[in-house]
């Protein structure tokens, strides 16, 4: 019979069981923890008996964790939430924050709101950092497996554990360069026009090519990229147009011309996504509270740089 039980785990055990997860290696799991290897293993060997499962396995050069060990992971990231929680519960004050937060988003969302959170979330909060991830089409996984603990979409991901809020809506423009033709006035002419959109893997299409597509509408995509960054080198110097959130003309796409699309739209919302593990964490709850306070200024600051509508 093994001599440890449930009480020999710590929260130390539990986060050296997911840095050795996330990197694939005894060597990099003790670098990131700023400990010996020797004292990582000698840690696994504890995690080990208390579990019974050996946990981790060679592949090749690195090691990978065991089915078992991969449910454990879920369970011990919940812990580890429910440690910080119980330790930040009492009083929480932003001065004293050191940690770093990750955020999904697109490029559009990214560049309007995420550089205006950090500045007005540090400005309370100095040991606050911030790293952005591409959210792509956003699945629940990324919450539920901690890849990121906000993710700022149009499309959140469905699920009976994450939660959102909507935070703006924005509307679709034409965008052209108006050095090389005119704005498409009539549905046959946009229907004519060469397009290029954008495509997140694994092969989703905006919202609004899927609206569209729904209404019979058959458009000529000759470009199709991962992100709208990709958009304005393929509508530069050339007739072709695209059919994108007019936000965009602020940032990644000015000096683009943009004019209505010649067909009813929906509006493009914006939310913001998280998971039920966090909604009443004081950290997280306070960060949702500063990304709504910016949505106002970004979008007034946008709406500055953005062109008059053809």
């Amino acid at each position: 019979m093994s001599q440890f039980d449930h009480l020999d785990l710590d929260g130390h055990l539990l986060q050296l069981l997911l840095a050795v997860i996330e990197e694939g290696s005894v060597t990099r799991a003790a670098q990131r923890l700023g400990v010996t290897q020797s004292a990582v293993s000698h840690l696994l060997d504890k995690l080990r008996a208390i579990t019974g499962d050996p946990l981790f396995v060679k592949s090749g050069r690195g090691i990978v964790p065991t089915a078992h060990a991969q449910l454990l992971a879920l369970r011990a990231r919940a812990l580890l939430d429910d440690l910080r929680g119980f330790s930040h519960a009492a009083a929480f004050e932003p001065a004293k924050i050191s940690a770093q937060v990750t955020i999904a988003a697109n490029d559009l969302q990214r560049d309007l709101l995420l550089p205006s959170l950090l500045r007005y979330a540090r400005a309370q909060a100095p040991g606050l950092s911030l790293r952005v991830i591409p959210s792509g089409a956003p699945t629940p996984e990324m919450l539920r497996e901690e890849h990121c603990q906000l993710i700022i979409t149009p499309r959140p991901p469905e699920g009976s554990d994450i939660l959102q809020k909507r935070l703006f809506e924005d509307s679709y423009r034409v965008f052209y360069d108006a050095s090389q033709r005119e704005p498409p006035r009539s549905l046959e002419d946009y229907l004519a026009s060469d397009h290029v959109t954008v495509v997140y893997e694994p092969r989703r299409r905006l919202d609004i090519d899927e609206v569209l597509a729904e209404r019979g509408l058959v458009r000529r995509f000759v470009a199709q990229v991962p992100g709208f960054g990709g958009i304005g080198p393929f509508l530069r110097g050339s007739r072709m147009i695209a059919t994108l959130p007019g936000l965009l003309r602020a940032y990644m796409l000015r000096g683009l011309a943009v004019a209505p699309v010649p067909v009813p739209c929906p509006p493009m919302p914006m939310y913001m996504v998280w998971h039920l593990r966090h909604h009443d964490d004081p950290m997280h709850r306070w960060l949702r509270q500063q990304l709504e306070i910016v949505v106002a200024p970004s979008l007034a600051a946008a709406a500055e740089h953005m062109p008059v509508t053809a």
